[in-house]
């Protein structure tokens, strides 16, 4: 009998979750300056919720993937949904540092747990062919940096017109959205897809960490992680700390969404082509030199804009290759666990990326350190990437007992 959840609609619906659910997130920055003024509190307690967000996130992201592969994606990303909204109307309503961790850190970590790339690209990855993955996975992190380019702006007017808290409470209503398009996402699973040999979730996770090229590509990621999560946070105050104003702020994270699309979806059919590792290793390098000109230059609102181009290209672009190479190298079967163990790593460097941000700026008074261990960093994953095998693993089923 034929379904109405065709690829099609898989990645129609897939690309709509992650816009919500990527979208909503990358927005909290703008918070960061209207919050901490009103409740008194220092620009580190803003972080460390925000990175605490993260790290649970990644944490989480391995077991809602095992649940994902074994129980389907559907009631995850409905669980998620339900915690993103619950988590956002919290942290309207928090009155102190520890509240506003319970409910930004747990609740919406959780939910980005539940509702980001690993769960659905396990699916999209399930029900394209091969030849067809790579775009199609570069197409979904298109879909989330969509996301970013269009809820920017939109947060950033509710804020402007509404106040931060009422734009909290929009925002949950928005994230419940994901909920319905779930359903596009359940899956009639046949146990034996995606590989010969059936393994359980506990053999393919060993396999993969007794893999050199998944341990590398996890180390890659954790730069990544670093990187992103550091700029989504602190950039907006770090251009108001320089003079320019908080909508320009707005304005550059939107424009990284922007060339975020396009960068995204560029590296998903460049890896159907060519070597992924390559692509990733020179994604991670060209990161750091952009970073290296921007910081070292004059900053104007030319040279924000201009930076946020050019990283926006790199931005979400290490996503389908890092999906890919994993997808190629052990087969899609439990697709969701292996890249949530490998997007745990990129978490971890988030929870450092935010945290060390306001901790070096408390201390500090400046960004700057932070901005240089960037640098150091992205030259880091570019080499690690350098000797990743993307060889398939070639499995030999277990002899069957005579007779």
């Amino acid at each position: 009998m034929k379904t109405w959840r065709t690829p099609g609609v898989v990645l129609l619906c897939g690309g709509i979750i992650l816009t919500l659910a990527m979208g909503t997130r990358q927005g909290f920055g703008l918070f960061l300056q209207p919050m901490t003024l009103d409740h008194g509190w220092s620009r580190e307690t803003f972080a460390f919720a925000m990175a605490l967000q993260n790290l649970i996130w990644g944490i989480s992201q391995p077991f809602f993937g095992m649940i994902a592969d074994r129980k389907g994606a559907g009631r995850v990303l409905a669980t998620g949904a339900a915690l993103y909204a619950t988590g956002l109307v919290l942290m309207a309503l928090s009155g102190t540092g520890w509240q506003f961790s319970l409910a930004t850190g747990l609740f919406i970590g959780l939910a980005q747990g539940c509702t980001t790339f690993s769960i659905v690209f396990g699916v999209v990855s399930r029900i394209f062919p091969p030849e067809r993955r790579s775009m199609a996975l570069g197409l979904c992190s298109a879909a989330g940096s969509f996301g970013q380019f269009a809820m920017l702006p939109y947060t950033g007017t509710l804020i402007s017109h509404f106040g931060w808290f009422n734009t909290l409470l929009v925002l949950a209503v928005s994230a419940a959205l994901i909920a319905p398009l779930a359903s596009a996402l359940v899956e009639t699973r046949d146990k034996s897809a995606g590989g010969a040999v059936t393994q359980s979730v506990g053999e393919a996770v060993r396999e993969a960490f007794g893999h050199t090229s998944f341990l590398l590509l996890t180390a890659g990621y954790f730069v990544c992680g670093f990187q992103l999560a550091f700029i989504t946070v602190h950039f907006p105050a770090y251009l108001v700390d320089r003079g320019l104003s908080a909508n320009i702020g707005m304005m550059a994270l939107a424009l990284v969404g922007l060339f975020n699309i396009f960068g995204s979806f560029a590296s998903g059919a460049l890896g159907a082509k060519y070597t992924k590792k390559y692509l990733l290793s020179s994604i991670y390098f060209t990161r750091s030199i952009v970073i290296a000109l921007f910081v070292l230059s004059p900053v104007s609102e030319g040279s924000v804009y201009l930076f946020s181009a050019a990283i926006g290209l790199l931005w979400l672009s290490t996503v389908p290759l890092t999906n890919g190479v994993i997808g190629g190298i052990f087969g899609v079967t439990y697709m969701s666990t292996l890249s949530g163990f490998v997007f745990m790593s990129h978490q971890l460097g988030s929870f450092i990326g935010v945290w060390l941000g306001g901790y070096l700026f408390d201390h500090t008074g400046s960004y700057r350190v932070v901005w240089m261990i960037s640098i150091a960093l992205g030259l880091f994953a570019a080499l690690v990437n350098l000797p990743i095998q993307e060889r398939p693993i070639v499995r030999v089923p277990a002899p069957r007992p005579a007779g």
